[in-house]
């Protein structure tokens, strides 16, 4: 993989995109270095050079999301990885944008499969008489809840989530509990040592951050309600999941949330030709991509073509159309 790490505070380079009749020279947003979006980098670059030797997709570090769509936005990357919920609010001009960003379009949805997760500690969940998302509110416990940081979108989605069921600042302050901003692998070690009560983040079923807490705390998963996944996904674009029973410790049914996805993403500045021959290699060669990690086995080129809250770029819909993938 090319891999280039930048500051966002510095100048970014814009790639040369390659013209008609020219191999792939595209610069890819993602996230963290070592993170799963630096992993789907290399996949993708891996499948463009599969199609053609000569292609080029150069990997960018960010700050994740929120930053590639600011990119994008302004013209400074050629390809950003996204989460859906991330998009819609881009679309809609809000926080933390300034304003509508519409100039992106989706060259494929690269997976669907992160569903919000609500661990909470069994002791806690027994003596309240919790099950649910929804018992919270009334049930006067003192929960120290534990969300991600400012500027993660499961953050957003979290809180929005509470607050359909009436948990806010207020609410858990009378109780004596309270929100907590905290990493994923941080939320883990702060349950763990007592000083939170409950987790919850957007991620993999059994991610490592998660299969850490089920086997070094006793925790069950509450269930959320239908009405607050269909408001929830009404608001950010996102979808509906099933965490099948039995995968963690004290999960004896299947609990229903909502999951995000993310998106590849490109601008309406990217020429058709571009555009239709990245698609097409990704098409043809999606097991460079699904090896890049366990959790990406699923991927398939139906999914690639599966729409979603940004319009496809007219090259990528061509792609589809050629291959029988309906949008």
């Amino acid at each position: 993989m090319r891999f280039t790490a930048i500051a966002m505070a510095a100048g970014l380079a814009v790639s040369a995109t390659a013209g008609h009749g020219q191999s792939l020279n595209l610069t890819l947003s993602g996230g963290n270095p070592g993170g799963l979006w630096s992993l789907l980098g290399a996949g993708i670059d891996r499948a463009a050079q599969v199609a053609d030797t000569s292609a080029v997709v150069t990997y960018q570090a960010t700050g994740g999301g929120f930053a590639n769509i600011g990119l994008l936005g302004a013209g400074r990357t050629d390809l950003g990885l996204v989460h859906d919920a991330e998009a819609q609010l881009a679309l809609g001009g809000e926080e933390p944008f300034r304003g509508p960003i519409t100039n992106m379009r989706a060259i494929g949805y690269m997976y669907n499969w992160a569903p919000m997760h609500f661990f909470l500690d069994r002791s806690m969940a027994e003596q309240y008489g919790i099950d649910s998302l929804d018992d919270i509110a009334g049930s006067g416990a003192p929960i120290r809840i534990g969300i991600n940081r400012s500027g993660n979108i499961t953050s957003n989605i979290a809180l929005m989530m509470f607050e359909l069921v009436g948990v806010t600042d207020e609410s858990l302050a009378e109780a004596g509990g309270q929100f907590v901003r905290a990493g994923a692998n941080e939320q883990g070690e702060l349950l763990q040592d007592g000083r939170l009560d409950m987790i919850t983040n957007g991620i993999f079923i059994n991610h490592s951050s998660f299969r850490a807490v089920d086997t070094n705390a006793d925790v069950v998963l509450l269930s959320v309600p239908q009405e607050v996944i269909d408001a929830t996904n009404e608001r950010f674009g996102t979808g509906q999941m099933v965490i099948p029973a039995g995968s963690y410790s004290n999960q004896q049914a299947d609990v229903n949330t909502v999951t995000l996805g993310a998106l590849l993403a490109a601008t309406d500045a990217m020429s058709d030709d571009d555009a239709y021959a990245l698609t097409n290699a990704l098409i043809t060669n999606i097991d460079e991509v699904r090896a890049v990690h366990s959790a990406m086995q699923s991927l398939t080129p139906e999914l690639l073509a599966t729409p979603s809250v940004l319009e496809f770029h007219p090259g990528a819909a061509r792609a589809y159309s050629e291959a029988g993938l309906s949008q």
